[in-house]
């Protein structure tokens, strides 16, 4: 088996079929294992999984659905490790839409010796009005449009997956990823993917607040790491050019980042994506 690709899975049962239709619909993959870890389900998230059985199995593909009592992302990217066959290792959330070429070109991008982490083109999505302005001037921020992200899906090759053990008990388990690769080991590839927003004011302060304290802990925790973030920052000229072509998603934008600054976390350990 060339590539696994696992895919932790908490109460998805809105997006499962989304996920494995666009995955399936996937060209020029010959070998392919799915690798699905329900966890912590109180919905039919794996009953859904399961129904693609068959479909694998008529492309030749292996489709494995695993279910685990407790909702543990992180330890869900562990179990579906040690079940992945494959040398390549591509990691994608249940709430995420792949376009038909990304994970062929993800893997001819990993499929080399040396450590390589990849990731594709990310397209933000959102249904809310508010969600849609924020989205559409976050991504055009410089560390959103001039790196790559791999916010929702990447990939890392045999040797790139050798430079950590387990998944560790941390909040963003992208970057801490990424950050075990330099920038020149990081690669881009055209194929894009969709990732969905956080949807309402209310629900984009909570995932601000919770990128910035997974951000503040891997600095804590791995402060060796955070030599291989990605240093753009927006200087004046480009808030101001950006402001004025999106000036109702900078006004959200601005507003999320002074609630998050002046406002009390009362959050705690509570997490939903607020989809």
């Amino acid at each position: 088996m060339k590539t696994s690709v696992i895919i932790p899975a908490n109460n998805e049962a809105l997006w499962m079929s989304t996920c494995l239709e666009a995955i399936f619909a996937s060209v020029r993959i010959e070998q392919l294992q799915i690798v699905v870890v329900a966890n912590g389900c109180t919905d039919n998230t794996a009953d859904i999984a399961r129904r693609y059985t068959v479909l694998a199995e008529e492309k030749g593909w292996q489709l494995d659905v695993i279910e685990l009592e407790v909702g543990n992302k992180l330890h869900a990217l562990n179990v579906g490790d040690n079940a992945a066959l494959g040398y390549l290792r591509i990691y994608l959330d249940a709430d995420v839409r792949v376009s038909e070429r990304l994970l062929y070109q993800l893997e001819n991008a990993l499929d080399r010796d040396e450590p390589a982490w990849a990731s594709g083109q990310l397209h933000m999505a959102a249904a809310s009005r508010i969600s849609r302005a924020y989205a559409r001037f976050w991504s055009k921020v410089p560390f959103m449009a001039k790196t790559v992200p791999g916010a929702g899906v990447f990939g890392v090759n045999e040797s790139g997956r050798a430079r950590w053990d387990k998944f560790p008990e941390i909040i963003s388990d992208d970057m801490f990823v990424r950050l075990h690769f330099k920038a020149r080991e990081r690669l881009s590839v055209p194929a894009g993917y969709v990732w969905p927003v956080a949807e309402g004011l209310r629900n984009l302060v909570k995932v601000r607040r919770r990128q910035n304290r997974g951000v503040a802990q891997l600095a804590e925790l791995y402060p060796q790491l955070m030599k291989n973030e990605d240093k753009t920052r927006a200087k004046p000229a480009e808030i101001a050019q950006l402001a004025f072509a999106r000036p109702i998603g900078f006004c959200v934008y601005t507003l999320v980042s002074l609630i998050v600054k002046f406002s009390k976390d009362s959050s705690g350990n509570e997490w939903k994506r607020g989809r």
